[in-house]
């Protein structure tokens, strides 16, 4: 497989250096102690990082050649979607405002690639402007999905049923099989690795070794470790990290997750398999953005020559 550029409709790339990880509270001490931090932490800079940057979303554009791809995928547009955390930064008609975005691409297949929610008071509510949102996408285009940690969180059995009532299918520990003239695109997913649901080698047993390119769903990033060990998938998509929310220049983003801290943003590239990291569209607490704007994902896949 060949590495490739990303073009995004900002003109500019979305890879960016790990940063080291500290919580929240060092976040904000070092903040307000440089004078970047002291501009952005102003009347000005909070309301750029809370109002207008986290609903400022961007669609990236990510051509791949998959050596294991068969001739009559090529051109295939599949539409990463992650992280929507349904909450008041973003809401049910900004979530309608990206699914109009999504289906102007003209995808064959969107992949969400879980945390669909984290509030457990709302839950109900969320899960409701969800599917309203939703649902003009599904009825659209195939439409599959893995839950995330903050799923599991606050309510994986809700999750589950909405997805299932709206008609998405969920892959946890699942592949499913894309047929065209005879030959195979297969599509997996692994459930939540953080809460320890995920089964790669039960995932294993449902690809055939040979034959046919297969990407996988995992909703962190770092399990790309795993996935590329297997040598069986040609491509990882996950969500989880945000990019960091907050990405400082020439430093990097200063708060990361958990098994989101290696692959936080953007594409690389590890023992034959790409990895690919999505910001999110939604926040958590602080629920702000900087130099890492919420992102819509299309990957337009080719055989290689």
């Amino acid at each position: 497989m060949k590495e490739i550029n990303m073009q995004s409709d900002a003109n500019h790339g979305v890879e960016a250096a790990p940063g080291p990880r500290i919580d929240r509270r060092q976040f904000l001490k070092m903040m307000s102690g440089t004078a970047l931090g002291a501009a952005l932490m102003g009347i000005g800079g909070l309301t750029y990082m809370s109002r207008i940057e986290p609903v400022w979303f961007e669609t990236v554009h990510v051509p791949l050649r998959l050596s294991r791809l068969a001739p009559a995928f090529s051109g295939f547009r599949l539409v990463q979607l992650s992280d929507i955390h349904l909450s008041s930064a973003m809401t049910g008609e900004r979530l309608s405002e990206v699914v109009r975005s999504v289906l102007a691409l003209s995808p064959d297949l969107v992949a969400i690639t879980g945390d669909f929610v984290d509030n457990r008071r709302r839950l109900q509510q969320s899960l409701d402007d969800i599917t309203q949102a939703l649902r003009p996408l599904v009825e659209a285009t195939q439409v599959v999905a893995v839950l995330g940690n903050h799923d599991y969180w606050t309510g994986p059995g809700s999750v589950r049923q909405m997805l299932a009532g709206l008609g998405v299918l969920e892959l946890p520990n699942q592949v499913l099989a894309l047929e065209r003239e005879g030959k195979s695109l297969y599509i997996a997913g692994v459930d939540d690795v953080i809460e320890r649901h995920a089964r790669l080698k039960s995932v294993l047993e449902q690809i055939p070794e040979t034959g046919g390119a297969a990407v996988l769903l995992a909703h962190e990033p770092d399990f790309a470790d795993q996935a590329a060990g297997a040598r069986r998938f040609d491509l990882q998509i996950s969500g989880h990290s945000h990019g960091g929310q907050v990405v400082l220049p020439g430093i990097g983003p200063p708060i990361l997750p958990r098994m989101g801290e290696k692959y936080p943003l953007g594409l690389y590239t590890l023992e034959g398999m790409f990895q690919y990291t999505n910001r999110g569209l939604g926040t958590i607490p602080p629920r702000v953005r900087f130099n890492c704007r919420p992102e819509i994902t299309v990957f337009t896949l080719e055989p290689e020559e």
